[in-house]
């Protein structure tokens, strides 16, 4: 019988004590991913014989992601094959890579059927590109850049810290407003999410920054740690009336990320034409595919 527990602050270093030096760089493995959404998805997790569980619902519908550990695999698959028989529910597993699917494949052969939603996977990006901008591809990056310095030559990126949280949720609401949130349950559970983490900034280790043009904030944007060699942007917020806002807190914020981050994982598209477009158009050097496994 698995016991399962709901994600606290206060659970970072265990947490990260399984995933830190794992190869798996999806953004649903960030501690702060994994608190801040967990009014959303009533996250919880396990911990058994060296594995982490962690169990959520998408909707009604119950599943899990690919167990991480130093554990034995096929036993803790078992585990969760009876917990969710046990909650009347087929056990369904996301977060698979490639080589993930192989070994579940060795140890239940048959026994999986497997998909891939394009809508839900991650852009992968190396740091010291988006930080340096540097090629005939980002040209049009630079251009935005340079356009917004000369617009705004007065501009300041400043580190975000818990006194300038306020600051945030202002341009927070003026974008909600811009953006219909209370119309869109995507943007309002993205909005509440966004909440809790810069209220809660310090204890989740969140990094964050702020631009300002005029002293007035025009964006701002935050992220935590996946695992040691790759950093979550978890939000990124601008003020769409200011000419290259976007493209300059993106490039300060790549510079401020410690340089043993190789990878910033910018996270999904969720489908939106205008967003796959926009990230896109930094090239991505993985689209990490999170592979679903559902018990036939």
């Amino acid at each position: 019988m698995l016991s399962f527990k709901e994600f606290s602050v206060e659970d970072k270093d265990l947490i990260q004590s399984y995933i830190l030096d794992k190869d798996r760089f999806n953004c649903d493995l960030s501690f702060t991913n994994l608190c801040s959404w967990k009014f959303l998805y009533q996250t919880k997790y396990a911990i058994v014989d060296g594995m982490l569980i962690i169990r959520f619902y998408i909707g009604e519908q119950l599943a899990y992601m690919m167990p991480i550990g130093d554990g034995n695999l096929k036993s803790t698959i078992q585990l969760m094959m009876n917990d969710a028989e046990n909650i009347g529910s087929n056990l369904i597993i996301i977060g698979l890579n490639e080589e993930l699917k192989e070994e579940m494949e060795r140890l239940f052969p048959n026994r999986f059927e497997y998909s891939t939603d394009r809508d839900f996977s991650d852009y992968i990006y190396l740091r010291s590109d988006l930080a340096t901008l540097k090629g005939k591809k980002y040209q049009p990056k630079r251009n935005h850049i340079n356009k917004f310095k000369t617009l705004y030559p007065n501009y300041k990126y400043v580190e975000l810290t818990p006194e300038l949280v306020p600051e945030c949720l202002k341009l927070e609401e003026i974008w909600c407003r811009a953006n219909n949130c209370e119309e869109q349950a995507e943007l309002g559970a993205e909005s509440t999410s966004m909440k809790f983490a810069l209220n809660n900034m310090e204890a989740l280790g969140l990094k964050g920054g702020i631009l300002y043009v005029n002293d007035e904030i025009v964006a701002f944007t935050y992220g935590g740690i996946i695992n040691n060699n790759t950093w979550d942007v978890c939000v990124e917020k601008a003020d769409t009336n200011i000419v290259g806002a976007y493209p300059m807190i993106n490039c300060e914020y790549a510079n401020s990320i410690d340089e043993k981050f190789i990878y910033l994982n910018r996270e999904e598209d969720l489908g939106l034409e205008g967003l796959r477009k926009a990230k896109l158009s930094y090239h991505p050097t993985i689209l990490l595919n999170k592979i679903i496994a559902k018990l036939k």
